[in-house]
């Protein structure tokens, strides 16, 4: 009970954040585009041909997840995480009748609700995407139903390999006060990530496992494995530190 009353402190501070616009905007942004060029061209989703949703999913997540996504990652957890800083209040919080544990999840709890909230507005683009301009042309739903496994499938295994770089930008901004070290240690990460991805060992880098997945979607324990030694690094970091905030 505990949890759930900080998870729930936590997220009101979220309300009408610059996150929660971020995840807005960012989840519609692609899906936009793509209504406005079958709008003007007159085109929908019927003229992927065989495997319509696939090709429309895959299309879409592949010009999100290279950089947007990752981005956008990195921003919202930099936001929320910083919070605390930026009102001068983690010192207030820590004298909260709760535990540094249950502090500690609660706030990556709202971080990764927050990444879902993402993906849900994406999704819904993606729908609205494939069937308003096929409603308003051919005056009907696309010829192929709605693989729902397949979506869901897809979705899971791109969150989980926004899970590493989460973790990461926890960690940093946890650590530092001021806003623009996660932001920029992210930037750099994330920038040459995409410049080194012909690299062989380019799975070395967590923030390239977005772009590697929707191209080349081989099963991976890394960003599982990643995640979970830098969780428990965070984790250990946060509970020994003296200064907390």
């Amino acid at each position: 009970m505990m949890f759930v009353n900080s998870f729930r402190s936590e997220w009101i501070k979220t309300k009408r954040s610059a996150a929660s616009w971020l995840c807005l905007i960012g989840g519609f942004f692609i899906p936009l585009i793509y209504m406005i060029i079958f709008l003007k061209d007159g085109g929908t989703l019927d003229t992927y041909g065989p495997g319509m949703w696939q090709k429309h999913f895959t299309q879409l997540w592949q010009n999100m997840a290279v950089f947007l996504l990752p981005m956008g990652v990195i921003l919202a957890s930099s936001l929320i995480t910083q919070m605390e800083y930026k009102n001068n209040t983690w010192k207030q919080l820590h004298t909260t009748p709760q535990s540094y544990t249950t502090i500690f999840f609660a706030k990556f709890g709202v971080i990764l609700v927050m990444t879902f909230k993402f993906f849900l507005f994406f999704n819904i683009g993606i729908l609205l995407t494939a069937y308003i301009p096929t409603l308003i042309f051919k005056g009907g739903l696309p010829a192929e139903s709605l693989p729902i496994g397949y979506f869901l499938e897809g979705n899971a295994k791109i969150f989980a390999t926004c899970l590493p770089v989460l973790a990461i930008q926890y960690l940093i901004s946890l650590n530092f006060k001021n806003f623009l070290v996660p932001i920029g240690i992210g930037l750099l990460g994330l920038i040459g990530s995409l410049i080194g991805m012909p690299w062989k060992y380019i799975y070395i880098s967590p923030y390239s496992y977005c772009a590697l997945y929707v191209f080349n979607p081989k099963p991976s324990h890394y960003p599982v494995i990643y995640f979970a030694a830098i969780m428990l690094l965070s984790y250990y970091l946060y509970l020994t530190k003296k200064e907390k905030g």
